[in-house]
This record gives structure tokens, C-alpha cells and sequence, in this order.
């Protein structure tokens, strides 16, 4: 082999191994994929709004229910009055007894009592007979729209629990009266829409 061709096969095979001794080109990075955390932290956040929804909405229906059961109560104990010595019921007696009737049929075990009061004119037996007079005629309405004579006892104290002390008209018009007590089922009272 010639020189020439011999310096020309060192050079091509030092040039070879110089390519080949040449580092490789790094591959370019690509940055990590970011992983499903951002949706989950909503979906934390909206469970809490939900659950903050749902108690605020039982709290709601609680206090909705509270008031009715309230009213129910009012309705129930609300009294009835009556002209001077009448036992006959006028027209707002019998609009507060209609009041009644759909808390008495939502409440079957529920019993009243129905005392009649009269105002201090007239005897002591008079005024007892007349208070069982007006007692009686609440009850009889009540059992006319359905309610159950058994549902309701009566009693009459005569003049002997005056609700007003003075000698006036209008002291009198507010003994005039019965009273409804509720003697049984009161823990139990649902309202007339339930």
C-alpha cells in the first residue's frame, strides 16, 4: 500500500471514530403530564356546599314545621265568647271551632277539655248551669262536623275563674267564655296539613 492511501485510511478511520466517539443528541424533554388533582378540589368544595344546602334546607322544614305545629296549638286552645247570658254561639264562635276541626281530624288521639265561664252576674248555681250550657254547645258543634263526643269532656266553672277583675262591659264580654285545654295527645300534635 502506498503512503498516500495509507495516510488516507488513518485519517478516514480516526475521522469514523471521532464521529462515532461524538455524543448522541439528548432527546428533547417533555414535562410530565400534570395529573387529576385541580378537578378533584371542586368537587370537595361542592359536597361541602351540598351538605351546607341540605342542612340548611332540613333546618328549614324543622323551623316550618315548629311554626305549624305552633298554629296547630293556637287553634286548638283558642277560646270562644258569648252574649250576655247566652249560650248560643255566635258567628265567631263557630268560625273558631271550624278552626279546629282539621287539627281534631289530623290528631285522632287528641282529647280537649271545654270549660264554660260565665261573669259574676247571677247566682252561683245559675252561672254553673249556664257555663255547662255554653261548654255543651261548643261540644255539640264539634261533634256536628265530625269530631267524636268521647274526644271532648266538659266542665263548668261558673263565675268562679274570671279572666278579667273589673266591674266594666268589657270585663264582663271576656269572662264570657269557654276555654279548650288540651288533655291528651299534646305531645304528639301534627298539623292539619300533615
Amino acid at each position: 500500500m502506498l503512503p498516500s492511501t495509507r495516510s488516507l485510511l488513518v485519517v478516514a478511520v480516526l475521522s469514523l471514530s471521532v464521529a462515532a466517539c461524538r455524543k448522541k443528541p439528548e432527546p428533547a424533554v417533555v414535562p410530565p403530564t400534570p395529573t387529576p388533582t385541580t378537578p378533584q378540589a371542586p368537587r370537595v368544595n361542592q359536597d361541602s356546599i351540598d351538605a351546607a344546602n341540605r342542612a340548611a334546607a332540613e333546618a328549614a322544614e324543622r323551623a316550618r314545621l315548629a311554626s305549624a305545629i305552633e298554629a296547630a296549638r293556637a287553634a286548638l286552645v283558642a277560646p270562644i265568647y258569648f252574649d250576655y247570658n247566652m249560650s248560643d254561639l255566635t258567628e265567631a264562635s263557630r268560625a273558631t271551632l271550624d278552626a279546629k276541626v282539621p287539627v281534631l281530624n289530623a290528631n285522632p288521639s287528641l282529647r280537649l277539655r271545654i270549660s264554660g265561664h260565665t261573669d259574676e252576674r247571677g247566682s252561683d248555681e245559675y252561672n254553673l248551669a249556664l257555663g255547662q250550657r255554653r261548654a255543651a254547645a261548643a261540644r255539640r258543634y264539634l261533634e256536628g262536623r265530625g269530631i267524636a263526643a268521647s274526644r271532648i269532656d266538659i266542665v263548668s266553672f261558673g263565675e268562679e275563674r274570671p279572666v278579667a277583675t273589673g266591674g266594666t262591659e268589657a270585663d264582663f264580654a271576656r269572662n264570657r267564655r269557654d276555654e279548650f285545654e288540651i288533655v291528651a295527645g299534646a305531645d304528639q300534635l301534627r298539623p292539619a296539613d300533615r
